[in-house]
């Protein structure tokens, strides 16, 4: 069977770490690629897909990848970082992102934490009214270059992930704009704060259908002409439209930035008209694509007339799809020893990971060629999220992630990005 251009650089990349000891049935079980050349391209093709005469920041949602030199790689291409807690905040730093680079999210941000962000200059958006009274204080103790917004709810409802969704009409996310009397108090917050210059709104991400997310975006660009138009000056000039483009997990099809600026240059044409500045904040749609995750399978059994495979991958790096299989499925391919793709029959076949409870299969009853110990599975789509947030169950030690490039001769250069945890880093992390 043919394989797309995807599969095959997939392959040559699987292929050439084991040759090379990063991957290893005694030594390196499990470990996670990061395609550079590939991310590269998907940063550029975000680029092309908006206007070039519209003043854009494109910010990186840190929290898809917070690994620092993947955050780093991405500066190097003129990216800014999305941050939503102090942690991804020290991330983005030492990465280099230059303060007017990043963007803090977080809905529970510290007076110590919205206070070191002013200091810096680092664009902040607010979550709630009692978050801007907290500004009111600290912003008349001090000038700041910051860039200050109000995160917006525009409440246009979820899509088919209901925890994916941020603008429905309860989420804890942001303030509700249609509820009762909401958007004259948001009116009257810009009218008392002439620094309040950005109004901020992110509908979701996986799930959520793109003439949803566009729709969330007209309304609080509707919002913003509304504060110029009342206040009868130019206050708002800057939206931060999120992030959130979905990720088809089904296929190599990469998520299409310039579909969702046509839904936005029809539902909301003033975003383009020039009158502001933008800020996007994608993560996943620029990193899942770009990344994939390769385990040895150990052992084999049958149990109730299904064959099972039990490999080093499972919930502690796939944590989503494991407790939320429907919502977040994995393409999964079955690999020989050497990286080569197995052939033959499909077998309906568990795949399981290594986790000490029962629900730790990454795939139930999947049609793949006949694994075998010593075969490898490779998860796909899996350079967002995954082994760059770990989950710590049973301890198992956070795997190695190592970043492709792939030379105009064929050679493939391994850089690491993250070594695999040790047994000792383990015991130091739990105490021991």
């Amino acid at each position: 069977m043919t394989q797309t251009p995807e599969a095959e650089r997939r392959e040559h990349i699987l292929r050439a770490a084991i040759r090379q000891g990063l991957l290893d049935p005694d030594q390196a079980l499990l470990a996670a690629f990061i395609d550079l050349d590939a991310v590269a391209a998907s940063v550029a093709t975000l680029r092309a897909a908006f206007p070039s005469s519209v003043p854009t920041l494109h910010t990186f949602a840190a929290k898809a990848n917070c690994l620092v030199p993947i955050l780093r790689e991405l500066r190097t291409h003129g990216m800014g970082c999305e941050v939503a807690s102090p942690g991804e905040l020290a991330q983005a730093l030492a990465a280099g992102f230059p303060p007017d680079h990043i963007v803090f999210d977080s809905p529970a941000k510290t007076g110590a934490e919205l206070e070191y962000a002013l200091n810096l200059g680092i664009t902040v958006n607010a979550d709630n009214f009692q978050e801007l009274a907290r500004l009111d204080a600290l912003i008349a103790a001090r000038s700041t270059t910051s860039r200050i917004g109000v995160r917006v709810n525009p409440q246009v409802g979820g899509g088919g992930i209901e925890a994916m969704s941020t603008a429905t009409s309860t989420s804890k996310f942001g303030i509700p704009h249609e509820d009762a009397g909401a958007r004259q108090q948001l009116l009257d917050a810009y009218r008392e704060r002439p620094w309040l210059t950005w109004v901020h709104a992110h509908v979701g991400s996986q799930g959520c259908p793109l003439d949803l997310m566009a729709e969330g975006v007209a309304r609080v660009v509707e919002f913003a002409e509304e504060v110029n138009i009342s206040l009868g000056r130019r206050q708002v000039t800057g939206i931060d439209i999120g992030g959130g483009l979905p990720v088809d997990f089904t296929s190599d099809r990469a998520p299409d930035f310039a579909a969702y600026t046509a839904h936005l240059h029809k539902r909301a044409p003033a975003l383009f008209d020039g009158r502001y500045e933008v800020i996007t904040e994608f993560g996943r749609s620029l990193l899942a694509k770009n990344g994939f995750t390769a385990a040895y399978v150990e052992y084999t059994k049958e149990a109730g007339g299904r064959p099972i495979a039990i490999t080093h991958a499972g919930a502690q790096i796939a944590t989503r799809t494991v407790f939320m299989p429907g919502a977040w499925p994995l393409r999964i391919t079955a690999h020989g020893p050497d990286g080569a793709l197995k052939h033959g029959q499909a077998v309906t076949q568990d795949i399981a990971g290594p986790c000490c409870f029962a629900g730790d299969l990454l795939a139930r009853a999947r049609p793949l060629p006949a694994l075998t110990p010593g075969d490898l599975v490779v998860l796909l789509d899996t350079g967002a999220y995954y082994s760059s947030t770990p989950f710590h169950y049973n301890s198992l030690p956070d795997p190695a992630v190592h970043g492709v490039r792939i030379t105009p001769d064929g050679h493939v250069r391994f850089h690491p990005l993250r070594p695999a945890e040790t047994l000792e880093q383990v015991l130091a992390r739990t105490g021991g």
